[in-house]
C-alpha cells in the first residue's frame, strides 16, 4: 500500500509539473504574440510574421516578361550592357532532384529569364528572389552593378569580407542555388533551429553580447528566412525606418519586408 500510496504521489508532481510548464509556455507564446502586434501597427513588421506563404511560394506570381518589365522601372537610371536590365548569363542544365525541377541549359538568358527559371524550378516567388538581391546587393537598382554585386546576388556562401564559395559564385548559382536553399530549409527543418508555430530565441545582432528575443514563427516562410539571416531587428533598427538603428541593430529581414512592401504590397496578406 505504502509503495503504490507513494507511487500515486510521483504522477501527481509530474502531472502538477507538466501542467505548470504548460501554462508557463501559454503565457510566454502570449506575450512573444502580444509583443508582434505591437510592432505590426507601430512599424508595420511583425518578426513572427514577415511573410505569408501564400506569397513566399507563389512561382507564377511574375512571368518573365512581367520580371523584365520590373527590373527595366527599377533600374532605368542604369546604362550599359553591366546593368541587370542588359546583362544576359549561360545556363547550365540541372537535373530534377527532391528539391527542385530540372533546370534546361541555355546561352544568353536575360537576369529575367534566370529568376523565372529558378522560381518556376523551385517553387519560390520571383518577387521574393528579386526582394532578396536587392536586400543583399541592390541589383535591381544598381546603376550600374560592380562584378561582386553579381557574384554575392543573394548573398548565398558569400561572406561580406571574404570570396564566395566557389561552387555558388555568380549570378545564376546565386539565383537557383537560392531557391534550392530555401527548399533545401523547407525540406530538412529539423536540421535547424528555429521552429515553426512555436516560440524561438532569435538573436538581435551576430554579436552575442546583444542578446535575444522570443520570436512566435507563425509560418514556414518565415521560417526559412531565419535560417538564412538568422538575426531579427531590434527595437532601434524598427524605429529607424530605413535608417540606422545602435550598435546591436542588424536589418537583413527588416530590409527584406521594407522593400518587399514597398514593390509589390503587404508580403503578410
Amino acid at each position: 500500500m505504502a509503495g503504490t500510496a507513494m507511487v500515486s504521489a510521483v504522477l501527481v508532481v509530474a502531472l502538477v509539473l507538466a501542467l505548470i510548464r504548460v501554462v508557463e509556455y501559454q503565457r510566454l507564446v502570449a506575450t512573444a504574440r502580444e509583443q508582434q502586434r505591437e510592432f505590426t501597427v507601430e512599424y508595420d513588421f511583425n518578426p513572427g510574421d514577415i511573410i505569408s506563404d501564400r506569397q513566399f511560394f507563389d512561382a507564377e506570381s511574375m512571368g518573365v516578361d512581367q520580371i523584365q518589365d520590373f527590373i527595366n522601372v527599377k533600374g532605368a537610371k542604369c546604362s550599359g550592357d553591366q546593368c541587370l536590365k542588359s546583362k544576359t548569363f549561360d545556363v547550365e542544365a540541372q537535373d530534377a532532384d527532391g528539391l527542385c525541377g530540372a533546370v534546361e541549359g541555355a546561352t544568353g538568358q536575360s537576369a529575367a529569364q534566370v529568376v523565372s527559371t529558378a522560381a518556376k524550378a523551385c517553387g519560390v516567388s520571383p518577387k521574393v528572389l528579386l526582394t532578396l538581391m536587392q536586400k543583399e546587393q541592390h541589383l535591381v537598382t544598381a546603376a550600374p552593378p560592380s562584378d561582386w554585386n553579381y557574384q554575392a546576388a543573394m548573398g548565398l556562401s558569400c561572406p561580406d569580407d571574404a570570396s564566395c564559395d566557389p561552387q555558388y559564385a555568380g549570378f545564376v548559382n546565386q539565383v537557383i542555388g537560392s531557391a534550392r536553399r530555401f527548399r533545401y530549409y523547407l525540406a530538412n527543418g529539423e536540421r535547424y533551429k528555429f521552429r515553426t508555430g512555436r516560440v524561438n530565441a532569435i538573436q538581435y545582432h551576430p554579436n552575442v553580447v546583444c542578446g535575444t528575443g522570443n520570436v512566435f514563427i507563425e509560418n514556414d516562410a518565415t521560417r526559412l528566412l531565419y535560417i538564412y539571416t538568422p538575426y531579427q531587428p531590434n527595437a532601434a533598427a524598427l524605429a529607424a525606418g530605413t535608417g540606422t538603428g545602435d550598435g546591436c541593430s542588424s536589418y537583413g529581414n527588416r530590409n527584406f519586408s521594407i522593400i518587399y512592401a514597398s514593390w509589390f504590397g503587404d508580403p503578410r496578406e
